[in-house]
This record gives C-alpha cells, structure tokens and sequence, in this order.
C-alpha cells in the first residue's frame, strides 16, 4: 500500500475497478441503442420503454446507500466481488425476459449493485495513491464507464439490430463474467474497518450542508444530460433523418468524448477543484442548448453528440469528489455510494421529464431547451456551494475549497 500511496503510476487494482465499470456502464447505457427495438418487441410505447431507463437508475438511487450500510462490515474486496455477481446474473435475466414486467424487474435488480460498486470503488481507489491524484484516480476507475458508451454500447446497439436485443443482454452477461474474474484477481483484501463508524454518525456527517448541496447539483446536472440523451436514438432517426444504421457510430462518438471529458475533469479538479466544478456544469448547459438549434443538420448533430460527451462527463469527478471531501472520513462511504446515487436519480428524472414533454406533445426538439434549465440550476447550486464554503477572516484557511 505505501508503493501505490508513493508511486505516481496508478496501481493494477483501479485498472480492474475501471473493468467492472466497464460492464456496469455497459449494461446501464445500451438500452438506449435499444429502444426501438425493445418497445415493438414487447408491444409498449417508446415512453413506456424508456422508463427502463428510469426503473435501472431509480434502483440504484434506492439501492446505493442501502447496500453500503448493509456491507459495512464486509471486506472490500468481498463486496466489489459480491456485487458482480449480482450484475451477471441480473442480466441474465434480462436475456430471458418474456415480457415488459420482467425486464423491468430484472433491470432494477441488476441495477441494485450499481451505486455500491461505484460508490465502494471510488474510496478504494482513492485510498491506493496519493492525496494528489485521487480525483485521477476516481476517472480513471469512471473510464471504464465511459469506454462501456465508446465501444460497449455502439457494440450492443449494432448487436441487437442484427441479432435481436435479447443477444445484447447475453453479450453483456459474458462480460460481466469477466470483468468479475478481473475483480477479483487484481483488487487487493482490503479489510473492513475494525470498528465501523455508528450509523448515527455517518448519517450526520453525510447530513451536513455541503454534502446535500452537492447531492443536489449531482441530480440537476445529470437530470439535464438524461432529458436529452434517454431519447438520442429517435432523437437521430426521426428529427436527424439519419439512418438506423448510423446510430452505432454517433453513440461511439458520445463514448469518445466521454472518455476525453472523464479524464479532463479529473485534471481539472486535482488542479482546481472549485472552478472546475462550476465550469463543467456551465459548459455542460451550453452543449444541451445546441440541440435545440441544430438537430435537423446531422454534421452540427453529430458534433453536438461528442461534444455532449465530453462535457457531461468532465463533471463527474469534480461532482464526485465534493461529496467525498465534504463528507470526511465518518461519512465517505456512504457519501460516494449517494452520489452514484444522486447521478442515477438525475438519469431517472431527466428520463422522466423528457419523456412527459414527448407526452404533452412537446417534441424531441423541445427536449434541449428543457434540459439547458434543469443544468443550469445544478450550476446555480454548485455557485451557492463554492461561496458558501469560502473561508471568511474568522476561518482557517484550510476550511476553503481547493
């Protein structure tokens, strides 16, 4: 452990944390190459499939703190492992749903381990390096996340055009296989705390301002980027014109600038934590507005998407180690896994606004503009934060934000 606390190169173990990201991520995001599919197939409307979307990130919004606080005194390494588990058979219930129910059962089961992975991988991972790099270290283990939408889910949507949805689902059980092997041969036995915190004081400490306050913009800015992107699939085909074909590809271009956005943040708030948090979310809202003013051009589309990717995923890590930082030692557990939380409840309302504009008749051009709002409180809230936090001439300076 003090090579890796010394060592500027990141150990092998966030390497195979970014690996069960991978077949999280995967299983998260292809269903919205799916869509289509899914709905004729099971004989529901597009609205109805995309609450598969919802129903996944509302499970990991409920499942998240629970599965932490029941974990507590399990080994680390037990858990990340026992929660793989739970994904691969998950989706192999998914691959063998019989209709709309099940699925929808099935994805909030797998989606229960979601938020705990997450959530327990990050303090792992920022425990194995230095105090200087555990912003890295977090995008790292979310690259996984965001190689899942580069390769994972352009790979699912072209699947399931050719095979069906349901090989998809089987793909994404053999990776889930996998990336468990990987877990567990690379992620060292990292012991539980001999003398777990109470949960009265992880619940305090996760009660604080600061904590809430970033909960909060975690819900509003992924709210905004799930308004818009539950619906990219018809969002292409119907107001694009582009071909069903050419969905695989511009979802790889959102997966590219993922992984450009990820690693960015995570440079960006080992640097600057403030102003990076508030500049990811402003460019965040900027790149939502693009798409109300120029989804019918496919290039300026196609543009949009990657750029989306890019913006939306440089405020993780910055969102992600607020909550961590402001929760402290009694609370970081608990904290990460809200925040995955937190993210995934923002998926599920952005879901379900987009999806109540479609009802009212509002049209996939009118998903933009609602989405800029929605971020744009989040960085309205990251605003209040920062100067909150700020040190007044009666505080320490270490009490300011980085």
């Amino acid at each position: 452990m003090t090579h890796a606390l010394t060592s500027r190169r990141m150990p092998l173990a966030v390497y195979a944390l970014a690996a069960g990201a991978f077949g999280i991520g995967t299983t998260e995001f292809v269903i919205m190459g799916l869509l289509t599919q899914v709905a004729a197939d099971l004989g529901v409307g597009l609205a109805a499939a995309g609450l598969l979307i919802s129903g996944y990130a509302l499970g990991v919004f409920v499942g998240a703190p629970l599965l932490t606080l029941a974990t507590t005194r399990w080994p680390r390494k037990a858990v990340l492992v026992g929660l793989m588990v739970v994904f691969t058979l998950g989706n192999l219930a998914c691959a063998l749903a019989p209709d709309y129910g099940w699925l929808m059962a099935a994805r909030v089961a797998t989606s229960l381990a979601h938020g705990t992975f997450f959530g327990v991988g990050a303090v792992v991972a920022t425990g194995l390096v230095a105090e200087d790099r555990r912003a890295s270290a977090i995008s790292l283990m979310f690259t996984g996340l965001t190689i899942a939408t580069l390769l994972g889910v352009p790979a699912g949507a072209w699947l399931g055009l050719q095979a069906g949805w349901r090989a998809t689902f089987w793909a994404v059980t053999a990776i889930g296989i996998l990336a468990t092997a990987v877990v567990a041969l690379w992620v060292p036995a990292i012991q539980a705390d001999a003398a777990p915190v109470p949960l009265r004081e992880q619940v305090r400490a996760v009660s604080r301002p600061q904590v809430l306050l970033g909960l909060l913009m975690t819900v509003l800015g992924f709210g905004g980027v799930f308004t818009v992107y539950t619906f990219i699939q018809p969002l292409l085909l119907d107001v694009t014109g582009l071909s069903p074909g050419a969905v695989s590809p511009v979802l790889l271009v959102f997966g590219a600038g993922m992984i450009v956005g990820n690693l960015l943040g995570g440079r960006l708030a080992d640097r600057m934590h403030a102003p990076a948090l508030l500049g990811t979310l402003l460019a965040l809202a900027a790149t939502l507005g693009l798409f109300g003013l120029v989804a019918t051009h496919a290039v300026a589309t196609v543009l949009a998407v990657g750029l989306l990717g890019v913006t939306a995923f440089a405020t993780v890590s910055p969102m992600q180690l607020w909550v961590l930082e402001r929760a402290g030692e009694t609370g970081r557990h608990l904290a990460s896994s809200l925040n995955i939380g937190a993210f995934n409840l923002g998926n599920a309302a952005g879901a379900g606004l987009g999806g109540l504009v479609l009802l009212h008749g509002g049209g996939l051009t009118r998903l933009g503009p609602v989405a800029v709002l929605v971020t744009l409180t989040g960085a309205l809230v990251a605003l209040i934060a920062i100067r909150a936090a700020r040190p007044t001439p009666a505080m320490p300076a270490t009490a300011s934000c980085r």
